[in-house]
């Protein structure tokens, strides 16, 4: 019986301090793969809109700002890997799991996301536009 006890409150204290650990030590960033791929066609995207594509095993976002300029960056949250989207109404990509904010250049300005989104360079050709891992230099 002691065993059986000590093994339940063992399991409690673990089910309760994963998540608190999880909190405070976020994932690696994950690698995407290389490459480019066509994320969007230019009249998907109305300006001041985002769209999810995928990019390797990934989610990516692409978001045309109100200026008509396309942005691309990675749509996984630093914070705990979920998936962000961008809201037209505040202008930000938001994450809804703990209501974490970038701004359309993919910095970190509200909420617990420890580090900027990764960013793409967008080249636009012909009706589609395609996005890319940026060079390191």
């Amino acid at each position: 019986m002691e065993a059986l006890l000590g093994s339940g409150l063992f399991l409690s204290a673990a089910a309760f301090f994963y998540p608190v650990l999880r909190f405070l030590v976020p994932p690696k960033e994950a690698d995407m793969g290389s490459g480019s791929v066509i994320a969007a066609k230019t009249g998907d995207l109305k300006p001041n809109s985002g769209k999810i594509f995928r990019f390797g095993s990934r989610p990516g976002l692409l978001v045309r700002t109100t200026d008509g300029e396309y942005k691309a960056m990675s749509a996984t949250c630093t914070h705990l890997a979920c998936t962000v989207q961008y809201r037209d109404d505040t202008r930000e990509v938001w994450c809804a799991c703990h209501n974490g904010k970038y701004d359309v250049n993919g910095r970190n300005i509200s909420g617990p996301p420890p580090r900027p989104l990764e960013t793409f360079e967008v080249q636009v050709r012909g009706d589609e536009i395609f996005v890319r891992r940026r060079q390191e230099s």
